[in-house]
């Protein structure tokens, strides 16, 4: 490795060109807003962004972390009763064709539709945010991971069988493990979604005050055009969002580094 130049690096690729590419991006932004002289309130540019987030900081800052707190508490709740569905699903092929359907309704009932309904049914909003998040970030968990139980080896189902292995011991010692790349992918589209259903209900739950998080910083902004403002908030959702995944691609290889191709093909 350190007689390769770094544009062969790939691992200095994977951080540099999409930097690269962003970099290039905000400079033709704020070239054209420049040169055209586009009003800050139809659509600011880069700079001015900038310095509406340092302006406003502490506001955005504390709103990032409501958010956050509602995205971490759906998530880890998504994933708790998403592996312990798909688990059910994994020991009865009656149950999984009786109770998969109303996961599928979950995931295709807009949450933009029900979210007053939920909001309405718990008066606390902490808890009416985390369940609107939980209902869009459940399913890529349970679908992923029951595929995952589904599609283990078949030869090497038949040789738990020919050694008379328990149903236990071929649900902890293969199905379990099978599972756990399609688990983390899941994961992967999950914590995205739990940040998107935080931000949604947020949106519903506007007028319920600054414990919407940073969708109420962004209807405030919003009301008041203040667009620099309103970017600001919007740039730091979509960091949130990257940071999220890149964690869960962090998880991912670190519990399948030293045994699945998948990760090993990106060590090498």
């Amino acid at each position: 490795m350190s007689g390769r130049p770094l544009i062969e690096n790939e691992r200095f690729l994977r951080i540099a060109a999409p930097l690269g590419v962003g970099l290039i991006f905000l400079t033709v932004w704020q070239i054209v807003v420049g040169v055209a002289n586009i009003p800050a309130y139809l659509l600011p540019g880069p700079i001015e962004i900038i310095g509406a987030l340092v302006a406003n900081w502490q506001t955005l800052f504390w709103a990032l972390l409501m958010t956050l707190k509602v995205t971490f508490l759906a998530f880890i709740v998504a994933v708790v009763l998403g592996t312990a569905a798909a688990l059910l699903f994994a020991q009865s092929k009656w149950l999984e064709m009786s109770l998969f359907p109303y996961a599928v309704m979950l995931q295709v009932t807009p949450i933009i539709a029900i979210a007053p309904l939920v909001i309405i049914w718990f008066k606390n909003l902490q808890v009416a945010l985390v369940v609107c998040a939980v209902i869009i970030a459940i399913f890529p968990v349970i679908s992923n991971t029951t595929l995952g139980l589904n599609s283990v080896n078949h030869n090497l189902n038949n040789l738990f069988d020919m050694y008379r292995a328990s149903r236990w011991q071929k649900l902890v010692r293969l199905r379990i493990p099978s599972a756990l790349p399609y688990f983390f992918g899941g994961l992967r589209i999950s914590s995205g979604l739990a940040l998107i259903g935080a931000v949604v209900a947020g949106f519903v739950a506007g007028t319920g005050g600054q414990g919407a998080g940073l969708a109420y910083q962004i209807l405030q902004a919003g009301y008041n055009l203040q667009i620099p403002e309103m970017f600001a908030a919007l740039m730091l959702l979509t960091l949130a969002g990257v940071a999220l995944f890149g964690l869960m691609v962090a998880l991912s290889n670190l519990a399948l580094k030293n045994w699945h191709e998948s990760a090993l093909k990106q060590e090498n």
